[in-house]
């Protein structure tokens, strides 16, 4: 029988428990959903200390224990109840949300799937109070704090617990989501066991050293080693944590962990900011690790956005987008230039980050308007093409083919953090240069490093002027939704800036009058198509700016010193320095590594010395 043939039922309030189970559909999916609405609670419980337990995967046992304020015992009843909660009083407090649970529904859902007990004490209570199921609170004894119990998940909804995955995998979930909420608060000690073995026992990280103790432990030692610390505050924003080098890639994205006032989010914004200011340094299909946490008022940001909490929404998204993008670029920037060590990457409000000044109380802190400078001179397809053809030659001034280099045996004492790449010895089958450095030896790809040079060089030369826009000899005519549409002139005023002239002409047709000079014998209407998608994603758009990078990464490409081309010493010392000199140089504008050093240590362990 259809719902189209099903006799016609009155309209009646539903039953509290029927009301729960349907609320509990969307707070609990699975085990892992239940202890994160706990441990949360817990953490606006100002708790220092927790421990979970599990059994089974947590489909049989959860049991979550904090040391915070506790429930005061003429209260505890009012937490199984829908919508009642201590963190919210008005709806004006909805607008600057500062905990990180707030609706009041997590207990009463969990309750109507599964077995709940609560015991808890406030600090100076006479004693504890238990609350099993519905019935009146009794005395227990237990220290000042909160302990939650849910036992057999989904006992009475056989239905669903059939959706539930085998015990591994539940535990798996489970296990990357404390992995993930122990990142948010360091000061916080966190500890959880399966089945009656400890698996992860994480004290109060209060310093810097003892924090990164943790990032190793949850994230591999790896990443610290290969991680670029930064703390850049803007204005009202501030974002700070950890970035790897793009040597640190991964195959998944399963090492990007976003925090935005403490509270654990999987933001499409975010994301989309970080990969591109990883974009040209990651090799193809390659993705960025990082730990990162977006600190900002609270009433910029809406997290009554989704079910589960998971997402946010930004009051000014635009603003977010590109100090994220802007941030990471700069610590990559810096942290990825060829010799390189990681060190921390700092900004204070005495140093901002270059061109990202701290902005005025109730300013906007980053200004898209700011992405190309309309007072700097042009600079054409030729004037490009000169520039390129002057870099190819190695040699300069003093380069002279006769001119020698201090003799390798002379090095060793002559090494400083001034040269790390160090001084060449000799060339290999025409592509790689051999160099020796205070440490050890040098590998360098000298075409993948030449391309990454003159890539950089046509970059900042372009960046320097204006994008050139070109006229079209016929207009061009796109039919768009109403959406697109209405974009276009809501961003009347970008287009310019990107080297564009859109006219609208119509509720669905568009007319392409002028688009950038370098990009005039592209596909102008996917051109168009992407940038107008990207505005209505995310408020603004780089897809011009990528396509220019793309055309100036084939040039480079090009135009750099090919595998079999002899250099002098004088010349692969000069490409050496300019390395040592030029940003992102540790790899080339495709994503490929440019060099590799072996210590002597390696060497030597290699040939069995000193064994």
């Amino acid at each position: 029988m259809t719902a189209a043939e099903a006799p016609r039922r009155p309209i009646r309030e539903l039953p509290a428990q029927l009301a729960n189970q349907i609320a509990a559909g969307e707070v609990v999916e699975r085990p892992a959903s239940i202890v994160k609405e706990l441990l949360e609670n817990a953490l606006d419980a100002g708790a220092r200390r927790i421990e979970v337990t599990l059994e089974q995967g947590g489909i049989a046992l959860i049991r979550v224990r904090d040391d915070g304020s506790g429930i005061p015992a003429d209260e505890l009843p009012l937490a199984l109840r829908r919508h009642a909660t201590s963190k919210l009083a008005s709806s004006g407090e909805l607008m600057r949300i500062r905990t990180l649970g707030f609706r009041g529904e997590a207990l009463p859902s969990i309750a109507s799937v599964a077995r709940l007990d609560i015991v808890s004490a406030p600090a100076g209570a006479p004693a504890a109070q238990l609350l099993h199921g519905q019935s009146e609170p009794t005395p227990a004894a237990h220290p000042p704090g909160t302990t939650v119990t849910v036992r057999d998940l989904f006992y009475n909804l056989p239905a669903r617990r059939k959706f539930l995955r085998a015990e591994k995998t539940e535990f798996q979930h489970v296990d990357e989501l404390l992995r993930r909420l122990a990142l948010a608060r360091f000061e916080v000690g966190l500890a959880w066991s399966h089945n009656g073995r400890p698996v992860q026992q994480l004290a109060p990280a209060l310093e810097l050293p003892a924090r990164e103790q943790r990032l190793a432990r949850l994230c591999g030692p790896g990443f610290v080693e290969a991680a670029l610390r930064l703390d850049f505050p803007a204005g009202e924003l501030r974002l700070s944590g950890w970035a790897a080098l793009p040597t640190f890639s991964r195959a998944a994205a399963d090492l990007q962990h976003w925090y935005v006032n403490g509270r654990l989010v999987r933001d499409k914004l975010l994301t989309h900011a970080a990969r591109q200011a990883y974009q040209d340094v990651l090799y193809h299909g390659r993705q960025p690790a990082y730990v990162l946490y977006l600190d900002l008022p609270a009433e910029l940001v809406d997290v009554n956005v989704h079910p589960a909490k998971a997402e946010v929404r930004f009051r000014d998204s635009r603003t977010v987008h590109d100090l994220v993008r802007r941030c990471l670029r700069e610590v990559i920037a810096s942290g990825s230039r060829a010799g390189a060590q990681a060190p921390g990457v700092q900004a204070t409000d005495a140093t901002p980050l270059a061109g990202l000044a701290p902005a005025a109380p109730g300013a906007s802190s980053v200004s898209s308007s700011r992405l190309w400078e309309a007072n700097a001179p042009r600079l054409s397809t030729g004037q490009l093409a000169e520039q390129l053809e002057a870099y190819t030659q190695l040699a300069r001034g003093a380069a002279l083919a006769g001119e020698r280099l201090p003799a390798a045996s002379d090095q060793a004492d002559d090494q400083t953090d001034e040269q790390p790449l160090g001084r060449p010895l000799a060339q290999l089958m025409g592509i790689y240069i051999l160099a020796q450095n205070a440490r050890g030896l040098v590998l360098v790809d000298m075409h993948a490093a030449h391309e990454r040079i003159t890539y950089e060089r046509l970059r900042a030369a372009h960046a320097s002027g204006r994008i050139v826009s070109q006229p079209l000899l016929v207009p061009l005519t796109l039919h768009v939704g109403a959406a697109e549409a209405a974009a276009v002139e809501q961003h009347a005023m970008l287009w310019p800036q990107l080297g564009l002239e859109l006219a609208v002409l119509g509720p669905d047709t568009l007319a392409v009058r002028e688009v950038p000079a370098l990009l005039a014998g592209g596909d102008v209407a996917a051109l168009v198509r992407d940038v107008l998608a990207e505005l209505r994603e995310h408020g603004r758009s780089t897809r011009v700016q990528e396509h220019i990078d793309a055309l100036l990464s084939g040039m480079a490409c090009h135009g750099s010193v090919r595998a079999g081309r002899q250099l002098s010493l004088t010349e692969m010392d000069a490409l050496l320095r300019d390395m040592e000199r030029t940003e992102r140089s540790g790899q080339c504008s495709h994503g490929r590594p440019t060099w590799v050093e072996l210590p002597l240590a390696e060497l030597d362990r290699l040939f069995l010395r000193g064994r």
